[in-house]
C-alpha cells in the first residue's frame, strides 16, 4: 500500500542504481559534487576548458575577427579587470534587486502553495491568476510599472517577485501533494493536528520540490532582473549591457555576460548544496 500511495519526487545525491525519482542535478551533478570524481576526470574537465578558451583565442586571431564582432577571451578578461571599478556598483544593484524581489516572491509563493493544498476551494480561486502570471512575460509589464513607480528599484523588484513567485508556488504545491498519504494517516491516528502534519511531515517530505522551485524561481528572477534593467533602468548589469552594446564595446559587453553567467552558476551551486544539506534523506 505504501508503494501505491507514494509518488516519485526529485532526489539530491542519490546513489547510482538507487530507486527513486529523477535527480534534480541530472547530468549536471558532476559540476557540483566532488564524490566519485577522480583526479583524472578533474584534469580532463580543466583540459577541455583550456582547449575551448585557447582554441577560441587562436581561431579569432587567425581569421582576424574584429573585436566589435567577437572579442577574444583575453580581451574579455582584460575588460573585466579594467572596467571592474565601473561595473561592480551595477553588479551590487542587480544582486540587491534580485535578492529583494526573490525573497518577496518566494515568500508569497510558498504561503500560497500551503494555502491551496490545505484548502481546495482557495486553489480554484487562485489558480487562474497564477496561470496568468506564469504565461505573461513580466518584462512586458515593466514600462507600466515604471510609469506608476518611476525609475527606481521598485518596478524591477516587483517584476522579479511576479516572475519568481509562481515558480516557487507551483513546485512547492506539487511537493505538498506528493507526500506519502500513509504517513499522514498514521500521524492522524496518533492525534496530530493539521499544523503538526504540515510542519513535521508535509514540509520535510516536500523539501526536494521546494528547493527545485526556489532554484527555478531564482533563475527566472535573474533573467527578469536583467531584462527589466535593460527596459527601464538607469543602473544594474542590464543597463551596462545596453550601454556597452550602444557604444560597440564588445569586450566590456561580454565581460558583463560573463558576470551574469557566474551569478547563474552560483545560484545553481548554492541550491544544489542546500538540497544536499536539507533533502539528502531522499538518497
Amino acid at each position: 500500500m505504501d508503494s501505491q500511495l507514494r509518488d516519485q519526487i526529485p532526489t539530491f545525491g542519490a546513489k547510482p542504481g538507487a530507486s527513486g525519482g529523477a535527480s534534480l542535478s541530472g547530468g549536471l551533478s558532476s559540476l557540483t559534487s566532488g564524490g566519485g570524481r577522480s583526479a583524472f576526470e578533474t584534469l580532463i574537465i580543466i583540459l577541455v576548458a583550456v582547449v575551448i578558451i585557447g582554441g577560441t583565442e587562436i581561431l579569432l586571431g587567425i581569421f582576424q575577427v574584429p573585436q566589435y564582432i567577437m572579442p577574444k577571451p583575453s580581451q574579455i578578461g582584460m575588460a573585466l579587470i579594467t572596467e571592474w571599478k565601473f561595473i561592480w556598483p551595477h553588479l551590487v544593484v542587480t544582486i540587491c534587486e534580485l535578492l529583494i524581489g526573490f525573497a518577496i516572491g518566494a515568500s508569497i509563493g510558498f504561503v500560497l502553495a500551503a494555502v491551496i493544498t490545505q484548502f481546495p476551494f482557495a486553489e480554484k480561486i487562485v489558480t487562474p491568476y497564477i496561470l496568468l502570471l506564469v504565461t505573461t512575460p513580466m518584462l512586458a509589464l515593466v514600462p507600466l510599472l515604471v510609469l506608476r513607480f518611476g525609475f527606481g528599484w521598485e518596478p524591477r523588484i516587483i517584476a522579479v517577485a511576479l516572475a519568481s513567485g509562481p515558480m516557487v508556488m507551483i513546485n512547492s504545491a506539487t511537493g505538498f501533494r506528493r507526500v506519502d498519504l500513509a504517513k499522514i494517516a498514521l500521524a492522524r491516528s496518533f492525534g496530530a493536528s493539521t499544523l503538526q502534519i504540515f510542519t513535521k511531515i508535509r514540509i520535510p517530505m516536500a523539501m526536494p520540490m521546494i528547493i527545485v522551485g526556489l532554484m527555478v524561481g531564482s533563475i527566472f528572477g535573474l533573467l527578469t532582473t536583467v531584462g527589466a534593467e535593460m527596459v527601464g533602468g538607469a543602473e544594474g548589469l542590464g543597463n551596462r549591457l545596453n550601454y556597452y552594446s550602444s557604444m560597440i564595446r564588445m569586450p566590456q559587453f561580454f565581460a558583463v555576460i560573463t558576470l551574469l553567467a557566474i551569478i547563474g552558476i552560483s545560484i545553481y551551486v548554492f541550491f544544489f548544496w542546500v538540497g544536499k544539506k536539507w533533502a539528502n534523506w531522499e538518497a
